[in-house]
Formats: structure tokens, C-alpha cells, sequence
């Protein structure tokens, strides 16, 4: 059985496609792991990064992307294992064939909204079998045998498609930039992951089909500092504003802040653009000389012995 991990934050610009990204690419890479990404976000930013906008664009033309699992409330077929496809990633050998991808289309957006309006023959399951359409498909399919971790790369909301990562997830990462937003956002966040989605899910939990995936209480993995911004002159080597929220965040989290920081780096960004990882940009100035390839590949070192515990 595969660990089960969201990468999620309510606010949008914090990393979490590039942490997601990233993070199955170093497990493949570093530690010879089967991984899957599932992209739980309308966006599609994942699915193009690991397909490639043309590819994406015809998967997501021919209707075979995470949409379909959702589309399928109240009484549609689930799609099968047509929806998860080899990435394309990668520039050193065969460590992007040990990462697929099930993508996400422009249309889960609508299919979500649609989904939450729909009160088509309602009964007291029906939260429930809404949230766990996700854990349906994984248990139906036995796609979670396959893989040694699977990946959930939520949107910027805690809505029914983002719940539904939520059920199936072992625990969750939270990435956060030093900054006042987050110092209120992230305990707001973690007090939600716990009673407004975990404790209701545990409450609504009637169908045995999904129970064998549902997972009743998700554990926090950790709290990530993503693009943090560095000062060369200052002593602590980043900006006073960045030190001063950093400081608070490690008193209130403590342990449940990685130890690995995540610089701000215009290197990401291009790598991503091009769909690759950082990892292929080590001989670059903005990656290798920045250590940038370094942090991410000690970051999915401790984030994978925290998933590990789980």
C-alpha cells in the first residue's frame, strides 16, 4: 500500500505544485521510489510540467483526467486506470518513468461546483460518498499497490475536490512563506484539517466500498519554508523581514517546521517552465551554484522519513 500525502495551503503562491513536483522527483530520483502525482487543481500547473502542454492538452481533450472521477457523482462509471499517464520529465536516465501522473483538466473547476450544487437524490450519504470519490477510485482500481507513495497537489481551498485528497491522505504538507499571512493562516488551516474536515468525514463514514482507502485522521507531516528570501549581508543570511516571521513560525511549530528552507530563485521557475526538475539544472548558476538542487533533495530526504512514520 502506497503512503498518501497532500501538499496543501489555503493561499495560493506558496509552492505547493513545485514542492509536489519536487518531492516525487527526488523519491524517484534519490531514493528509487514508485510514485504517483495526482493533480487535484483545475489549474492543470502539474500536469503540464509533467506532460507537456501539448500532451496535456490532448489527455485533457480526450477526457481522461482526475475530472472524471468527480463527474461520476451520483451514478456514472468511475474512469479506470486510463486516467494516470507516464510523465515526461527528466533529462538523466529512467527515474521520470518511475513518476506518473493522473492530471487534472480546466474542467474539474466546473465540475466541482457543479458537484456541490448537485442535490440530486440526497440522503444522509451523500457527504460523505461526495468526499470519498477519490478513495473509491484508488480502492476500485488498485492503483495504490502499485506505487510506494502517492502525491496530491491540492488547489489554494479546502472545497470537496481538495476533501477528497484529504480522506485518502496518510498526512499532509503544508508550505509556507515567512511571511505575517502565514503565521495566522497556517494554524487556522491545520485546526481545520482536524476537526472541520477529519472529524466530519469520521462522522459521515457509512460505506464500507470506501472505508478500505479512507483514511479517518490525517496526520500533519510538516510545515515547509518556501521561497524564503536571502540577504548576503545579513546574519542570518536572509531578509529582516523573512528572519523576524521565521523566528515566530519556529516558536509556534517548532519540530513541525522542516529543518530544510526552500530559497526564492528565478532557477525553479525556468526549470519548471522547461518540465524539468531542478535536480537537471545542477551545473547552472541559478540552481547548482545556488545550491537550490541541494535543499530540494534534502528536503525529500526528511520529508520522506516524516511520511515514513506516518
Amino acid at each position: 500500500m502506497a503512503k498518501r500525502v497532500s501538499i496543501v495551503n489555503f493561499k495560493g503562491g506558496v509552492g505547493k505544485t513545485t514542492l509536489a513536483f519536487h518531492l516525487a522527483a527526488g523519491l524517484a530520483r534519490f531514493h528509487g521510489s514508485r510514485v504517483l502525482l495526482v493533480d487535484m487543481d483545475h489549474q492543470s500547473s502539474l500536469s503540464i510540467v509533467c506532460l507537456g502542454a501539448a500532451r496535456w492538452n490532448a489527455v485533457a481533450g480526450g477526457g481522461r483526467t482526475v475530472t472524471g472521477i468527480f463527474q461520476s457523482f451520483p451514478g456514472a462509471p468511475l474512469p479506470g486506470r486510463e486516467i494516470v499517464h507516464d510523465s515526461s520529465f527528466g533529462q538523466h536516465g529512467s527515474y521520470s518513468e518511475q513518476v506518473r501522473i493522473a492530471p487534472a483538466s480546466l474542467g474539474l473547476d466546473d465540475t466541482e461546483i457543479a458537484l456541490t450544487a448537485s442535490h440530486v437524490g440526497e440522503t444522509s450519504r451523500t457527504p460523505w460518498n461526495k468526499r470519498t470519490l477519490m478513495c473509491r477510485w484508488l480502492g476500485e482500481t488498485g492503483v495504490d499497490d502499485e506505487y510506494d507513495y502517492i502525491v496530491f497537489d491540492c488547489a489554494p481551498a479546502t472545497k470537496i475536490v481538495t476533501q477528497n485528497a484529504i480522506a485518502a491522505s496518510h498526512g499532509y504538507v503544508v508550505p509556507v512563506v515567512p511571511e505575517a499571512v502565514m503565521e495566522r493562516g497556517a494554524p487556522h488551516l491545520c485546526a481545520m484539517m482536524k476537526s472541520g474536515i477529519d472529524q466530519r468525514l469520521r462522522d459521515w463514514a457509512l460505506v464500507e466500498d470506501a472505508r478500505n482507502m479512507f483514511v479517518p485522521e490525517t496526520g500533519l507531516v510538516g510545515l515547509v519554508i518556501t521561497r524564503i528570501q536571502v540577504a548576503g549581508n545579513a546574519r542570518s543570511g536572509y531578509t529582516n523581514d523573512h528572519t523576524q516571521h521565521l523566528r515566530l513560525l519556529r516558536e509556534r511549530w517548532g519540530d513541525t517546521l522542516v529543518d530544510t528552507y526552500i530559497q526564492q530563485g528565478t532557477g525553479i521557475g525556468a526549470a519548471m517552465t522547461d518540465g524539468v526538475p531542478v535536480y537537471d539544472r545542477s551545473s547552472t548558476r541559478s540552481v547548482g551554484g545556488r545550491g537550490i538542487d541541494s535543499q530540494f533533495e534534502q528536503l525529500t530526504a526528511e520529508l520522506k522519513d516524516r511520511i515514513d512514520r506516518l
